[in-house]
């Protein structure tokens, strides 16, 4: 299952964002500087994948199909895009390894930036997951918005996450939304099925949006795992035994993850006692990801005391 924004080539669910921001683009009116905000998972890069080719394929062949929201695989942009070799478009995201999007990656950025652009299209800049910038690279980043330069155009996206006011003052901004019933419908479309023939009702109900789903799914069909014999916490159970978190950073966030699911599930105010294991679960969680500690030990202590205890 190929879940990559940019290899979408059909946009479901965000027809209406699409034609105000294409509309803008038609009209001379386009801003330079847009961020997309919404739940990780609901569509926004693909969003912007869809917005990117739009405007890279006009004048082209097989340009962009407005009537039915699709990208032409035949298109010279997508094709350049895909192969990480389209000049006028520019990636930023956080790198595997890493925590943040560090300031080497916004210099480097002002290094391409400030070359000659050898065609007349507009360059355009994706920068993926902006609430992981560091300070530094936050700063750096600023002073481009300010003046961005002739043709550059920038596409911010932001997973609901707290970020700099004068970060989003700077952008025009588009709240990515999905009800339960498009995420549905678009999750099954992806699929050519119905998802909930696949996942267990208690699990369906703890994802929200087509990314977060499909991800799930796919990790089940990659590791053999049944989503359909089992719930929250069975699943938990059946990733924290097999250990395989130690070799599969996805699998380790994963378990994070559906922690903080179970704890919301479970909570109530009349359990005191769930709700201090969960403020101290939730500060165990940060304190192993901020000083790379052991996360088996963490995961250990929560089969114990909350799923076994």
């Amino acid at each position: 299952m190929n879940l990559e924004p940019s290899n979408q080539l059909y946009l479901f669910g965000h027809q209406e964002n699409f034609i105000n921001l294409t509309n803008l683009y038609i009209n001379k009116n386009f801003p330079n500087k847009i961020l997309l905000s919404g739940e990780k998972g609901i569509g926004k890069s693909t969003l912007a994948f869809h917005l990117i080719n739009y405007i890279l394929s006009q004048d082209e062949e097989h340009m962009y199909n407005l009537e039915k929201f699709e990208i032409n695989l035949e298109n010279k942009s997508f094709k350049l895009l895909k192969n990480k070799s389209n000049p006028n478009f520019i990636l930023i995201d956080i790198n595997e390894e890493k925590k943040s999007i560090d300031i080497g990656q916004i210099r480097n950025l002002i290094l391409t930036l400030n070359k000659s652009n050898f065609n007349k299209k507009p360059r355009l800049v994706l920068i993926d997951n902006i609430e992981l910038l560091n300070n530094n690279a936050v700063n750096a980043l600023l002073k481009i918005l300010e003046e961005p330069g002739d043709n550059i155009n920038f596409i911010l996206i932001n997973n609901n996450k707290k970020i700099l006011p004068t970060l989003k003052s700077r952008c025009l901004n588009f709240n990515i939304k999905l009800t339960s019933g498009q995420s549905f419908e678009i999750t099954s479309k992806l699929l050519n099925e119905k998802y909930s023939d696949l996942i267990n009702n208690e699990i369906i109900n703890n994802y929200s949006t087509p990314g977060e789903i499909l991800r799930l799914i796919d990790f089940s069909n990659n590791n053999d795992i049944s989503l359909k014999k089992l719930n929250l916490k069975t699943l938990i159970q059946k990733l924290i035994t097999e250990k395989k978190y130690k070799k599969d950073n996805f699998i380790k966030l994963m378990i994070y993850s559906l922690i903080e699911k179970y704890f919301r599930n479970n909570i109530s105010i009349s359990n005191i006692t769930l709700i201090a294991f969960h403020k101290y679960f939730l500060k165990r969680i940060n304190d192993t990801k901020l000083f790379n500690l052991d996360e088996e030990a963490l995961f250990m202590e929560f089969e114990s005391k909350i799923l076994n205890g």
